[in-house]
């Protein structure tokens, strides 16, 4: 599933410093063009409360959580984070296809079979997800966006992220391998 033949070979990633610049320079320009940083969990928010709307419209429009999303017939999907988030997957797709390195693989412990390194990754996703609405905020929109507007919270963010994995990691590590 190589966009280029197997003897040309993936393309080198590129230098972090040149990396992290673009980055910079691309967050800076989503504050001014949108006035909004860059974010993502808002996205599966919009995604759950019009999957939420669609099972049970009633109890969904009068949920305090949910509610407010609906205010004025809005659809939650009919955001900026929407376009955002499909546009980060289309521009990662198209970026790892053209540089040689896009394919499907199945990482985690290696003596688990594929459908339990697919539930641990699911776990993993769904718990991330659940503290980054309890935060309110998820890595890009907190660590990144909060960071570089010298947010607290960005910085405590991504202390406790860290932190966390690395705590997590380390007791996984001895029970998976």
């Amino acid at each position: 599933m190589s966009a280029t033949t197997p003897s040309a070979g993936p393309r080198p990633f590129w230098q972090p410093h040149l990396a992290g610049v673009l980055l910079g320079l691309g967050l800076l320009m989503t504050f001014v063009l949108t006035g909004h940083g860059l974010g993502a969990s808002g996205f599966t928010t919009a995604l759950a409360a019009t999957t939420a709307d669609v099972v049970a419209p009633a109890a969904t429009e009068s949920s305090s959580y949910w509610g407010p999303m609906f205010e004025n017939g809005r659809n939650p999907l009919d955001s900026w984070i929407t376009w955002q988030v499909i546009g980060a997957a289309l521009g990662a797709l198209i970026g790892a296809m053209t540089a040689g390195r896009f394919q499907i693989s199945y990482d985690g412990p290696v003596r688990l079979g594929k459908p339990q390194r697919l539930l641990m990754a699911f776990a993993g996703g769904a718990i991330s997800g659940l503290g980054a609405r309890i935060s309110l905020g998820c890595t890009s929109g907190l660590g990144l966006s909060g960071a570089a507007t010298l947010a607290s919270a960005g910085f405590l963010f991504l202390g406790g992220f860290f932190i966390t994995g690395a705590i997590i990691g380390l007791a996984t590590k001895r029970i998976w391998q």
